[in-house]
């Protein structure tokens, strides 16, 4: 199949195999791909299923016909939930971006004592705007899930992902390498075991500029997390998210 255009739809706009496109959805085919009627695209709905459309034209604009669905596979063989300290700016904007390049299933903003006051909803809903167009780009089949921001103390009790790791820049800690291989090495029947229980779902928290509190750490501490090291070096609150997602791509995926 050559190279197609891709685009996140809804559920709800898909019936009896046809794509009810919103107008916004038609632009950017038609004018910003340049698709005409009889082009073809791959629909996403953004939870795993993926199909070939063809655009079609009606009196009150374009619509997509699905033809069928097509098989992949480009999910990590764990779930990620990134638990992130809301950074300074519109840095968050681009740990949205790379963080679903990356694979991440859900992100989770919280404040913490080192960061500003809640974001407003127009900023969430531009995180998931970017997470929308990320996953088209980077070819997921999942458009991962932007939470509402939560105080750190509200994530860190209502956690229930298995593992948990939350990342300290200074002291004498266990890299997160060692902790992911230690949960499950690449191709390992634990890997394969777990997620066919669906029981293998990892978080990791990373802080905001100047890094967690002290107290903040002792409490993650309490609810089972685990404290990690990304290294020797001190990142930036935009940087770490990716390092830590990397590693978890080299230790669970298989080029």
């Amino acid at each position: 199949m050559p190279q197609l255009q891709r685009l996140a739809v809804t559920a709800t706009q898909i019936c009896d195999r046809q794509i009810d496109l919103t107008r916004e959805q038609q632009h950017y085919l038609n004018r910003v791909l340049r698709l005409q009627a009889g082009d073809r695209f791959i629909a996403m709905d953004g939870r795993g299923h993926w199909w070939l459309a063809v655009l079609e034209a009606q009196e009150t604009g374009l619509i997509a016909s699905i033809t069928e669905e097509i098989a992949v596979n480009r999910e990590l063989p764990v779930e990620v939930t990134l638990m992130a300290a809301l950074p300074k700016g519109n840095g968050f904007d681009d740990v949205v971006r790379q963080a679903t390049e990356l694979g991440v299933a859900s992100i989770v903003p919280v404040t913490s004592d080192r960061t500003l006051l809640k974001p407003s909803d127009q900023k969430v809903d531009r995180w998931r705007r970017i997470a929308a167009e990320a996953a088209e780009q980077s070819e997921r089949q999942i458009v991962p899930t932007i939470l509402e921001p939560i105080s750190f103390d509200l994530a860190v009790k209502d956690c229930n992902q298995k593992y948990r790791f939350i990342c300290v820049a200074r002291g004498d800690n266990r890299h997160l390498w060692d902790c992911l291989a230690a949960v499950a090495p690449p191709q390992s029947p634990l890997i394969r075991g777990e997620q066919d229980g669906g029981e293998l779902s990892i978080v990791i928290a990373i802080g905001p500029e100047g890094g967690w509190t002290e107290g903040e750490v002792k409490r993650a501490i309490e609810f089972d997390f685990e404290a990690v090291s990304l290294g020797r070096r001190i990142l930036r609150a935009v940087t770490a998210p990716m390092v830590a997602l990397s590693l978890v791509g080299v230790a669970f995926e298989k080029c």
